[in-house]
Parts: structure tokens; sequence; C-alpha cells
């Protein structure tokens, strides 16, 4: 099923296009139905609340896959809470597309990230995601030129006086716009697995003023 409608709010209408366009719904039966079993297994009921909201607004929408992390989920779906008082809890923000050490979740104060033992937050928010998501969609297609770094050849790249790009909501991973480029640098999975390696960045090059942005974002 397309999304015609019901376009979660608060988005920029960069990746409201990008979701009307490319993204689909698929049917997910969401997570009330669990309530009373979950509050048995001493799940607060706050955590709760905050899975069936994340299920009410994302449940169901399918993306193309994402650049990095194998694609990232294949759909949006909240699981049963995970967790402790004393370290918070985080439930799944969606299954993994391939076979991966770690799977995607949303975080205690709403951020979303992965968790392989040890948690990595790479949005404030599962709309940061989602907008960083878009970005790289119209970056790919507006950029003259694209190049990718890893190592420590991303910890060498110049962001000062790249300005950062506000609504990706950016942790470990973050978005710069210069005065003709986009830089997208990832350290997700360096910092989860340990694995300096993985660090990796993104320069698309060679953009407008209507590149750099795109629809009024």
């Amino acid at each position: 099923m397309t999304i015609r409608e019901k376009i979660p709010d608060g988005l920029t209408r960069r990746t409201q296009y990008f979701v009307r366009i490319h993204g689909y719904r698929i049917p997910d039966p969401g997570v009330e139905q669990h309530r009373a079993q979950w509050l048995e297994h001493g799940i607060p009921a706050a955590e709760i609340d905050r899975a069936v909201a994340y299920q009410e607004i994302w449940g169901g929408i399918a993306l193309p896959p994402s650049p990095h992390y194998d694609g990232g989920p294949s759909s949006l779906s909240a699981d049963v809470p995970e967790g402790a008082k004393a370290e918070g809890w985080w439930f799944r923000a969606g299954p993994q597309r391939t076979a991966l050490p770690y799977s995607f979740m949303i975080g205690p104060e709403g951020e979303f990230g992965i968790h392989a033992g040890t948690w990595v937050s790479l949005h404030g928010s599962i709309a940061g995601w989602v907008e960083s998501m878009a970005l790289a969609d119209h970056a790919r297609r507006c950029a003259r030129t694209i190049t990718t770094v890893t190592g420590e050849a991303v910890e060498a790249l110049q962001l000062d006086g790249l300005e950062p790009v506000l609504e990706v909501a950016g942790r470990a991973d973050t978005w710069w716009r210069g005065a003709d480029s986009l830089v997208a640098v990832y350290r997700g999975e360096a910092e989860c697995m340990l694995a300096s390696q993985c660090r990796m960045a993104t320069i698309y090059s060679g953009l407008d003023e209507w590149g750099l942005k795109g629809l009024g974002a």
C-alpha cells in the first residue's frame, strides 16, 4: 500500500516527498495487543506506551535501503521493550534486512541507534534517521561527484566552517553542509563494534543551492 496520507508530522518537505514517493506501508498488527502480557513480565506501562506511540506513527512504513548499515530496517515496527530501570529501556525499531551483528533500536530518550551489547545512538530520533535517508537519496541524485573515505581519513576531513544539518538530529552519524557540498559522516558501526576501520564518510560535491537543501527544506 503506497503512502499518500498520514505522513508523520514534523518532517521536512524533502523527506515528506521521499516517504510519499518511495515508501509504502505494509500491514502491521501493532503492539497494543501484547500490553497485558508485557505488564505481567514486569515491563513498565510507560515503556509500553512508548512502543505503542511509535507503532501508531511509524508502524508498517517500509523505505528504500539506506546507503549504510546494510540498508537499515526492512520496515519500521516496534517490539517488546528490553532493559531495566537503572539503565533504561529500548525497543526494536524494525527488523534487519540482512544478517547483522546488531539490532536497530529506539533508545530511552527516543533516539534511533544500533545495539549489540553496546548501545550507540545514531540519530536523536527516528525522524532524524528518516531525514538522513531522504538527504542521502537527494544528495546522490544531485551531486556532480561523490567521494567516499574510510578509517583514519574520516578524522582528517575539514569540517570547520561547515554547518551541521540539524534535521537529521545527528549523534554518532552526522551531516554537514558547505558552500557547494554535503558531507555525511558515519561512526555508528565503529563505535558499536569497537572497529575504527568501519568509520566512513561520503562527500557529495558540485551542488547548487537547490541541491544543498531540496524542496525548500
